[in-house]
């Protein structure tokens, strides 16, 4: 009898989870072979990027392979571009170009989400966004860069244009990327000579919603906000960006700040084959049952990012897009795939929130374990803590880095790996760089710098993408 198929798109949180409980299922390993189609072969933790942009962490940190971590699982690398549901099979690209097909007997979607764009003027060509190991590489060299850049004019306003940073979207990523951007900058300024005599780096924080956070319990916003204002950072809610520039971006207010450096964090939408695939959606994410069977196609779930499950413990209502839900959800979608074929029960997808974490640089962090809130070192000792736990791997690495961190020097250097022109923020797969060789809009830049005249930002070479869905939950 020919072994059954589990096909699973996807490596986020939900994928991965499920891929290791469906490969850990005693009764199930021995007689379905269970394959997991992703564009890398890593899973990313999304929750400590921005430590890698800011240099506390190196990136394959945050990269735990797959093939070590999932010995039972085939791994197929490659960009699922559709899914035919009538004869049960998806069409994928790999990493080369070539073409591929999978036959499947039971189908999960976990393809996660993707930047969230809004029909703001200029910003598609002038800002970045937060999704991926590339966005995060590129940010990094691109803070380092104008930092170093600022030293060497003699221009007071390119200067301050330099040192300016506006991050619009006060979530999860934005707070985090906010606070871990400002202590790096004032790191960089402390070894330029010329630069420590003059203003320190401005960052500004930009959210419409009335606080940070707006999402968590009101006291974990107000510890981040008190964190942040201490630290330097120009925290204005209940503003955004009316239109983005080359050389700056004009707020709701009127007031325009000069500045090279757009962060886009205003969060997350499914990707874009939820809406290919022909099936109901809410709001981009696929329709689903407490079981996470999609009606009327017994032999498909989806989970994460791509699903709106309904939330039993608020019912009318679905969970959030976060990476607390998407674990959980695919350790339930395993339980239930194995289930329809004949190994063990099914259940319904139930979880209660156990509080939440945000790292905010330093001994900093807000976290409510447990709905218990805390602040200053006790939470980021919480925070680190859970993050070692949460880890698939890479758990030594990690903890070495931090120690090495608050040891040593912050290495502080551009090395270039990544452009602007790879990393768009309208794009489809931001785990992935964009090469110009196959969308040939313009040639890239020649030199070290991502923008040949350097009275341009760097990002402003894109014509073309958070969380984002960074966050750290307990």
């Amino acid at each position: 009898m020919s072994r059954s198929r589990v096909v699973i798109v996807g490596a986020g949180f939900a994928g991965y989870q499920a891929a290791r409980a469906l490969s850990h299922h005693r009764g199930l390993r021995e007689e379905a072979e269970i394959v997991l189609i992703n564009p890398t072969d890593y899973f990313l933790y999304l929750p400590l990027l921005p430590q890698v942009s800011s240099g506390v962490l190196e990136p394959r940190r945050v990269a735990v392979s797959l093939p070590s971590t999932l010995p039972g699982v085939r791994l197929v690398l490659g960009e699922v571009n559709g899914v035919d549901l009538d004869g049960r099979g998806v069409s994928f690209t790999d990493p080369e170009g070539g073409a591929g097909h999978l036959s499947y007997d039971r189908l999960l979607l976990t393809v996660g989400s993707v930047n969230k764009l809004l029909p703001i003027p200029g910003v598609a060509e002038h800002a970045h966004g937060f999704r991926g190991i590339p966005e995060a590489l590129y940010l990094r060299d691109h803070i380092t860069r104008q930092i170093e850049l600022a030293g060497g004019t003699e221009d007071p306003e390119e200067c301050a244009s330099r040192c300016t940073f506006v991050v619009v979207g006060a979530g999860y990523t934005g707070t985090e990327v906010a606070a871990q951007g400002k202590l790096y900058t004032d790191t960089l300024v402390k070894r330029h000579r010329v630069l420590r005599y003059r203003d320190p780096p401005r960052w500004l924080l930009l959210d419409i919603a009335e606080r940070v956070l707006p999402e968590l319990d009101p006291r974990l916003s107000r510890t981040a906000d008190r964190v942040l204002r201490r630290r330097g950072v120009e925290v204005r809610t209940g503003r955004s960006v009316k239109e983005a520039t080359s050389d700056g971006v004009l707020l709701d207010t009127g007031e325009h700040v000069a500045t090279r450096s757009l962060i886009w964090c205003v969060g997350v939408r499914p990707d874009p084959l939820v809406d290919e695939v022909g099936l109901p959606a809410e709001k981009g994410r696929l329709v689903v049952g407490p079981d996470l069977v999609v009606p009327g196609r017994p032999e498909v779930f989806a989970a994460g990012d791509a699903a709106a499950v309904p939330d039993r413990t608020r019912p009318g209502s679905y969970t959030p897009m976060t990476a607390q839900h998407a674990g959980r959800q695919g350790k339930t979608a395993a339980r239930n795939i194995a289930a329809s074929l004949g190994h063990g029960s099914a259940r319904p997808y139930q979880h209660h929130d156990l509080g939440f974490t945000v790292d905010l640089g330093g001994v900093q962090a807000a976290a409510n374990p447990l709905r218990v809130p805390l602040s200053g070192i006790a939470a980021g000792a919480v925070t680190r803590g859970y993050h070692l736990m949460a880890m698939p791997g890479n758990r030594i690495r990690v903890a070495a880095d931090w120690l090495l961190d608050a040891l040593l020097p912050r290495q502080a250097v551009q090395l270039g790996l990544v452009r602007a022109y790879a990393v768009p923020l309208d794009t489809s797969a931001p785990e992935l760089p964009r090469n110009p060789e196959a969308t040939r809009t313009a040639p890239p830049p020649t030199g070290p710098a991502d923008n040949p005249p350097e009275s341009k930002p760097p990002h402003s070479t894109s014509s073309d993408r958070p969380p984002a869905n960074g966050e750290s939950p307990s």
